[in-house]
């Protein structure tokens, strides 16, 4: 047999019965949700903000971070709506490496994606619990979305996962934002034929169920920079980029138009240190150009307690284990900038 089957996993109802989400934090949950939609729906003017580590490989190190972030969003919230960035799958694309807590409950422990399913969805409700703070992952495999669909409030589609249709097609049942990176080549038709695709009503088969979807209007388009035909890394978050994509969102009539940038990636060249000049640079172009303000929505920041990164097998709380990222303090000081830019 091609396939060795290692255990039967549990159906959605069951892990949500085993792990459940409070009726107050399902509450809440509404309630956040609102907010954030209101911003895509142009009926506030607060600016989104994903941030969080590369990965979340440690539950007590990530929702100590988070707690952190929920004292600075008391002090932003007429600027600022936080979402923390809990990404729970690590793509990669040669098959080695950390693949995320879904994968590895324990980073240094062998697979094991039924106890990874049930330690992602404690870790999120747990987080929320303490923060308040309903929380954004990357959606690698469109099949366990359901695991976490009653708790995320944002999701995110990879570079690499962006042209595959079956992506698609789930985000058009989803009822929260969720963001079409353009792909590594850069194209922005591609991204933007994404976000059409899922913004339209879809029929397909799902986890076995023929569904039809009504459409996800608040998908939008993520820049996240690209790569030539050499692996050199070609930022898109200037401001002739911002401008370009924001007309041809225009050309295109699609629904909520809206710019998330991935101040990190291949727009830093992953130079972890750089995301704090890039940020500010977007937020100087909003300042210089209307139709950039009104598209330019929100970034994306990697940030943890600890700035950069260690080996998988590191013992340094609060410190990412897969792509570095910026410290506590940097994160802190550069939240509050950003605020005073909204204003």
């Amino acid at each position: 047999m091609p396939f060795q089957y290692i255990c039967q996993i549990p159906t959605v109802e069951e892990i949500k019965q085993e792990i459940p989400l409070s009726p107050e934090l399902q509450k809440l949950k509404s309630l956040r949700d609102a907010a954030i939609r209101k911003v895509f729906c142009r009926e506030n003017n607060k600016f989104i903000l994903v941030i969080g580590p590369c990965s979340a490989h440690d539950e007590n190190a990530v929702c100590d971070y988070t707690g952190r972030l929920a004292k600075i969003q008391e002090k932003v919230k007429d600027s600022i709506l936080i979402i923390p960035r809990i990404y729970t799958n690590k793509p990669r694309t040669t098959g080695s490496g950390y693949k995320g807590m879904a994968h590895q409950p324990n980073p240094q422990d062998n697979p094991n994606m039924l106890e990874g399913l049930k330690a992602i969805r404690r870790m999120h409700i747990r987080s929320f619990e303490e923060t308040g703070l309903s929380a954004a992952d990357e959606m690698l495999y469109p099949n366990n979305f359901p695991y976490l669909d009653d708790i995320l409030s944002y999701v995110a589609i990879g570079a690499r996962s962006v042209e595959d249709q079956f992506h698609r097609l789930t985000v058009s049942g989803m009822d929260v934002p969720a963001g079409m990176k353009n792909p590594t080549s850069g194209d922005l038709d591609v991204m933007l034929n994404s976000v059409h695709a899922a913004q339209i009503p879809q029929d397909f088969i799902y986890n076995g169920w023929e569904v039809r979807t009504p459409g996800n209007p608040l998908t939008h388009c993520i820049l996240r920079g690209a790569f030539n035909q050499y692996g050199q890394c070609i930022p898109n978050y200037h401001f002739e980029d911002l401008k370009l994509l924001s007309e041809m969102y225009i050309q295109r009539k699609l629904k909520n138009p809206a710019i998330l940038v991935d101040a990190n990636h291949a727009n830093s060249a992953k130079q972890y240190k750089e995301q704090l000049r890039i940020s500010l640079e977007i937020m100087k172009n909003r300042q210089q150009s209307e139709i950039i303000k009104d598209m330019v929505k929100g970034l994306m920041i990697e940030s943890f307690i600890v700035e950069g990164a260690q080996d998988i097998n590191g013992n340094v709380f609060g410190q990412s284990i897969t792509d570095p990222c910026i410290g506590w303090e940097d994160t802190e000081n550069l939240i509050k900038r950003i605020s005073d830019f909204v204003y």
